[in-house]
């Protein structure tokens, strides 16, 4: 339906591999969440993308950020990987596909891009929308992210 320019940004997290190209697409599917990530992840297979350690190196990264209104795969275990100690988010990995992704509001290479295409969805769990948890980033994050 849409897409976003290209953005350049650092590496996540820094020091895993160069610097990435980041862009957000809006799509409308009958296919499931998991089904959708499936798709996601043959992509990247053919791409060469391995899963040898989390946020690890990696050729290409495709990610299911949201779909629509939907928690998945309910509130509490949401909750509970969005509230995960920091220490643990490098190590821990959920057994299951967790939406709207737990740390896209931290994450500007993740927001920016979706700006271009739906700044005005609001995220289910925290009431805000792409437009306004982009402006609660820090200016320096934002900055980092450079249109193409």
């Amino acid at each position: 339906m849409r897409a976003s320019r290209f953005y350049a940004t650092p590496c996540f997290p820094a020091g895993a591999g160069p610097d990435y190209v980041n862009a957000a697409v809006a799509v409308q599917t009958t296919l499931t969440a998991p089904e959708v990530l499936a798709v996601l992840h043959g992509i990247e297979a053919r791409f060469g993308r391995t899963r040898d350690r989390r946020w690890g190196g990696r050729t290409l990264d495709l990610d299911l950020i949201a779909m629509g209104d939907k928690v998945l795969p309910d509130l509490e275990t949401w909750s509970h990987w969005y509230n995960l100690d920091a220490n643990l988010q490098t190590t821990a990995t959920p057994p299951t596909l967790i939406l709207p992704h737990p740390r896209l509001q931290d994450r500007a290479f993740v927001l920016v891009p979706l700006m271009d295409v739906a700044p005005d969805w609001r995220h289910p769990v925290l009431g805000k929308t792409v437009a306004d948890l982009t402006a609660a980033l820090p200016a320096a994050a934002i900055a980092e992210v450079q249109a193409l």
